[in-house]
């Protein structure tokens, strides 16, 4: 089964209120394998604009990654990376590696268009509110690939040892 799916309850544009504010969109890239999200937020008087991939680290020849990573990348040059866990109540985003002191943690509502949580770091935090503002009208993840038991087809001319 695909992992990813559990992520499609980030799909839509979210209302952010709070320590950050602005809004965020999670949308599935072709394929299901990666969720995009595009961030516009202001935090501490400062613009943060920029884009985030989520999925699972698949080298070339490797095998697939076990935990669900992202890299953003912002209007001011920074890359940053990400763990990400997801339940049916908790979204968790580690900063960096997984059980980093940086973290944000979510609770997510009954319905799944509310998420409370916040970030917490070393010598600080804020909280966050986010509201599903406009559901996702892209597809979904297809369960296609490698970890869905389907056969992984690679492109003509390349031969992976």
């Amino acid at each position: 089964m695909n992992e990813m799916r559990a992520f499609d309850r980030l799909a839509g544009t979210w209302k952010v209120t709070g320590g950050a504010e602005g809004v965020v969109r999670y949308a599935w890239m072709d394929g299901g394998f990666f969720l995009l999200q595009h961030v516009d937020l202001v935090h501490d008087g400062r613009r943060i604009s920029g884009m985030e991939v989520i999925g699972h680290l698949h080298p070339f020849g490797e095998p697939v990654g076990d935990d669900v990573v992202s890299r953003f990348y912002d209007t001011q040059g920074n890359t940053l990376d990400y763990v990400y866990e997801i339940d049916e109540h908790m979204l968790t985003i580690w900063g960096g590696a997984k059980g980093s002191p940086a973290c944000y943690r979510g609770a997510i509502d009954a319905d799944g268009t509310t998420i409370t949580g916040g970030w917490t770091y070393p010598g600080g935090g804020y909280t966050t509110t986010m509201v599903r503002v406009r559901p996702s009208t892209a597809p979904q993840p297809s369960g296609q690939g490698p970890d869905s038991g389907d056969a992984f087809e690679q492109p003509v001319g390349v031969h992976i040892a």
